[in-house]
């Protein structure tokens, strides 16, 4: 993950509210999967719908660890596919609460220390871009609220320019392109005008 700048850490800090939008949000695309969606390809290259859930079971696991001051970048066994979907969902209140309680001050990733703040809008981003990918993937097509997306723009184009291969290039808009194109497009996705 890159090192992004971040509010000082507070009781109240607001990337614990954008990440539980941002879990509300991927809740209701992950309502659409079927498994007969599962072999679809996905807006991230190369990956299935099953690899995906997959990834994103993973991310969970390692942003509510880094709740505790740590994340260690090693990954878990995902669940059994037939299991994904309500581990997914078990994981993402366990993550919410993890956060909610988190009193640390810095996250220890890979060694580096990141303010906690920082972690927790990485996680949001992460959280509603994967959302949106399973979204389009089963052809439900929910948009990203653009409010949300507004207020996840800056942690996106600070992805974008430290550009590490977790998300794909950014892609052109037009200029008159709302918050959740823009956001979007920094992480490498194509969105047609109504994301």
């Amino acid at each position: 993950m890159s090192a992004l700048p971040g509010p000082p850490p507070s009781s109240s800090d607001p990337g614990v509210e954008l990440l539980e939008r941002a879990l509300g949000y991927t809740r209701s695309t992950l309502a659409t999967v079927t498994p007969a969606h599962l072999c679809l390809p996905t807006p991230c290259d190369q990956w299935r719908l099953g690899d995906l859930l997959a990834h994103m079971e993973d991310s969970l696991d390692a942003f509510a660890e880094g709740a505790t001051g740590a994340i260690s970048l090693r990954s878990a066994a995902p669940a059994p596919l037939d299991e994904r979907l309500g581990t997914l969902q078990t994981k993402a209140c366990g993550l919410l609460g993890a956060w909610a309680a988190a009193t640390t001050p810095q996250v220890e990733v890979g060694g580096r220390p990141m303010p906690v703040g920082t972690i927790s809008r990485l996680a949001a981003v992460e959280i509603a871009v994967h959302g949106w990918d399973v979204g389009r993937t089963t052809g439900a097509g929910l948009p990203i609220p653009e409010g949300l997306a507004e207020e996840l723009l800056p942690t996106a184009l600070a992805l974008a320019l430290e550009h590490d291969g977790e998300f794909g290039p950014p892609v052109p808009v037009p200029a008159d392109a709302g918050p959740a194109r823009r956001l979007l497009a920094l992480l490498g996705r194509r969105a047609p005008k109504v994301v």
